[in-house]
């Protein structure tokens, strides 16, 4: 069965950056898109991020623009969100997705 596994998270200062990992089993990895969701305190789940099965095309919220990267390693089977410049509003926790399947998800605070 999809096995998705979040790793990464942490508490960082505004403006600072981390990396978001994303374990993925159980499935034709290469084969799917995949995509990064998030989920503040309060506030219903959101679309963060996709890359394509290739790796060639990738879209983002506009929030996110030019301040988040997300790609991924077919040969490992990770999906990796690079977020930079990070805002008090990027809090949240982040998750991976893929054929309506999610992982447990990691907890990233920005605050000062």
């Amino acid at each position: 069965q999809v096995q998705l596994v979040e790793s990464g998270g942490g508490l960082v200062q505004p403006g600072g950056s981390l990396r978001l990992s994303c374990s993925a089993s159980g499935f034709s990895f290469s084969a799917n898109t995949m995509r990064w969701y998030r989920q503040a305190p309060g506030k219903e789940r959101e679309f963060v991020a996709y890359v394509s099965s290739s790796g060639d095309r990738t879209n983002y919220q506009d929030s996110v623009k030019g301040r988040f990267t997300i790609s991924r390693d077919n040969d490992k089977n990770m999906v990796y969100l690079q977020m930079s410049s990070l805002k008090p509003e990027d809090t949240a926790v982040y998750y991976c997705e893929v054929l309506g399947k999610w992982g447990q998800g990691t907890q990233v605070i920005v605050s000062s």
